[in-house]
């Protein structure tokens, strides 16, 4: 008979009692230790007192800005200036070939004497006759033709003049200067091209300082500039200097002022044009350049702020962590407005004194979680700074 091998099991209490212990043998020496709280960086809230601005987007431009054309027609003989160059007023660009124009003027010249010995001979002849008249030995019609003919003489050569001037003005025209000083751009046309009197661009030149920066100012911020130059303080335009940044820079680093107002609002886009002036001496801004444009709208007042850093989002709510009893990391939503230099106006959800998470938020694992707060260093107070 095939006998078949038997499996015994062990008694379910003998298995617990091994477990207990294997389990005392271990003394929990392995054990990770407990991690200490994250140290976090916090700033202590207190008022300051601001002045509320605007910021907008815009683009700078040349007071002055000229399409060159030639005045007089003829073939380039020269390009007489180096594309890019900063050319002062009235510097010769180019030279449009003066064969034709100084010929032109010589047949004007010689036309003119010829018309002054005409009027000379004119005259004398009229002389002539009223000595004849006096003595009655011709006739009043005599008289009367040499009238004429003096006077037509004469009438030929301040025509003879004029053609004289015309023609040195298009003899001058075969030079074309620079109307203003600025800098000049990429020769549109070379040597040995026509160029057609006002119709053919040779260059641009544009004018380098200072410059305007144009911005469209929608109509609530309009009406917050107005309201505050009501002030007598700041009631003439430019009393508030205006802050510039360019794209690559931080902040508005840059001074003007607001030299310029439209007369009345576009209903299309609810915006109104101002322009900045603004020094250039050191050839900062290039017009075409994109700007941003601060601009002071409203009152002194006093705010709280935040580093905007600290700012974080939830969907479409913002809050920011604040260090609570026992410091821990408690949960504030908040309110935000404009930011200032980095700093973010908190309109609601903290008070002074309120010790707010700035360096190290994202070390915050959830609300309530245990920190370890650094004070950092306090910003010192700035005379009432813009807010955009």
């Amino acid at each position: 008979m095939l006998s078949l091998p038997v499996h015994r099991t062990a008694p379910l209490g003998a298995v617990c009692v091994l477990l207990l212990a294997l389990s005392g043998c271990h003394d929990g020496r392995g054990d990770p230790p407990a991690q200490p709280p994250p140290e976090v960086g916090v700033a202590t809230i207190v008022p300051r007192t601001v002045r509320l601005a605007d910021a907008f987007n815009g683009r700078v431009e040349a007071v002055d800005a000229v399409e060159l054309r030639p005045r007089v027609s003829g073939y380039l003989q020269r390009v007489a200036y180096k594309e890019g160059d900063l050319v002062p007023q009235g510097a010769v660009l180019f030279v449009i070939d003066p064969r034709p124009y100084r010929i032109a003027l010589d047949r004007a010249l010689a036309q003119r004497q010829r018309a002054r010995a005409a009027a000379g001979l004119a005259q004398v002849q009229l002389k002539r006759v009223q000595t004849l008249i006096d003595s009655h030995a011709t006739s009043q019609e005599e008289l009367d033709n040499a009238r004429a003919a003096d006077a037509q003489a004469r009438a030929d050569l301040q025509a003879a003049d004029a053609a004289v001037a015309d023609a040195q003005l298009n003899l001058g025209f075969t030079e074309v200067r620079a109307p203003i000083a600025g800098r000049v751009g990429r020769a549109m046309a070379t040597v040995g091209n026509l160029a057609r009197a006002d119709d053919t661009l040779l260059t641009t030149v544009v004018s380098q300082d200072p410059v305007y920066v144009y911005f469209d100012c929608d109509e609530q911020s309009y009406l917050r500039y107005n309201a505050r130059r009501a002030d007598p303080k700041h009631r003439a335009i430019g009393a508030d200097p205006v802050r510039v940044g360019l794209a690559n820079e931080t902040g508005f680093p840059h001074a003007g002022t607001v030299d310029f107002l439209d007369n009345r609002l576009d209903p299309a886009t609810g915006t109104i044009r101002a322009r900045v002036r603004l020094a250039n001496a050191d050839r900062t801004f290039t017009p075409g350049l994109y700007a941003r444009v601060q601009l002071v709208s409203g009152r002194d007042e006093d705010a709280l702020l935040v580093d905007d850093k600290a700012v974080l989002t939830d969907q479409d709510r913002k809050y920011v962590y604040v260090i609570g009893p026992g410091d821990k990391a408690l949960r504030r939503d908040v309110t935000i407005g404009r930011l200032l230099d980095g700093e973010r106006i908190v309109e609601k959800g903290l008070k002074a004194g309120d010790r707010v998470i700035v360096d190290g938020v994202q070390r915050v694992d959830y609300p309530g979680a245990p920190v370890k707060p650094k004070t950092l260093a306090a910003s010192v107070e700035a005379a009432a700074p813009a807010a955009q």
